[in-house]
């Protein structure tokens, strides 16, 4: 079974099917976006009792459902001064070192930092025997991507790509699944140092947007960096405020640069992971 799920994920026609499952996800039309709604929450069991708007069928359409805010304090934020706080819900993917430029994915797959940023050598070169944390967010998760540290944002690049699946089976058997997606790289300067979120875009929808940018992806499909620190307004954001935002298909990958960070000594892949909690601490 997971053979021909693979199999399938490399012959449909990823953007096609992505863009078109985008366009019910929008639609307003209460007998679509109602009958989706109620039927997603059956499915996957979403906790709306924490939703600043409990009931469903009050949001205009799928996306507004499934980007919903939370009522204020579901999701506490370390208080602790060095703490790093968990920048999503869902579970560890993986995390560890990156080490000899490359990052682990599972089961014996791996990709190159340098692939992952864009393939810009000097974006990655601050990363280089750093830090990753790789968090995936299951369809009942709320899909909002806070920040792990306060910092100030220095570019962000939008990186075109494929939209295979990023759960646990297709990381296990796609190679370099997470550089090969399309993904939105957001590098921070923080007290720790650089520190990079990277939103990475899956199959259906794959709606990824920042709160200073709007949507990012789908657009133009071209490598392209904005660099916000030569703008004349620089963009801040405190440790817990949220960064951006998942319609669909979800993975958040943080980075930090050598002896940074350490994450947490219970942290390990399947993991479940709270937006706001005790992530790691800098150093």
């Amino acid at each position: 079974m997971n053979v021909l799920f693979i199999i399938f994920q490399y012959l449909v026609p990823q953007h096609i099917l992505s863009r078109a499952a985008g366009m019910v996800a929008e639609c307003e039309w209460p007998w679509v976006k109602n009958n989706f709604i109620q039927w997603f929450i059956g499915r996957y069991n979403v906790n709306m009792d924490e939703a600043a708007d409990p009931e469903p069928l009050n949001y205009k359409n799928f996306n507004a459902f499934f980007t919903r805010e939370l009522v204020e304090d579901a999701r506490p934020i370390t208080t602790e001064e060095k703490g790093i706080a968990c920048p999503a819900d869902g579970a560890i993917s993986q995390l560890g070192d990156i080490e000899n430029g490359r990052i682990f994915q599972a089961k014996g797959q791996s990709y190159t930092l340098e692939e992952l940023i864009g393939g810009d050598a000097d974006i990655a070169a601050p990363f280089q025997g750093g830090k990753f944390a790789t968090v995936y967010l299951s369809p009942r998760d709320y899909h909002r991507v806070h920040m792990p540290l306060t910092g100030k944002l220095k570019s962000m690049t939008y990186v075109p790509g494929d939209l295979f699946s990023v759960n646990t089976t297709t990381a296990e058997n796609v190679p370099r699944l997470f550089s090969r997606n399309e993904r939105a790289v957001c590098i921070f300067e923080t007290d720790a140092g650089p520190m990079a979120v990277i939103l990475v875009g899956a199959m259906i929808v794959a709606g990824i947007e920042t709160v200073w940018a709007g949507q990012v992806a789908p657009i133009k499909r071209e490598i392209r960096t904005q660099n916000y620190l030569a703008k004349q307004e620089a963009i801040t954001l405190e440790k817990g405020e949220e960064m951006g935002r998942f319609k669909l298909g979800s993975t958040a990958i943080v980075l930090f640069g050598p002896d940074a960070a350490q994450w947490r000594d219970d942290l390990e892949a399947g993991t479940p992971t709270v937006m706001g909690e005790l992530f790691g601490t800098v150093d």
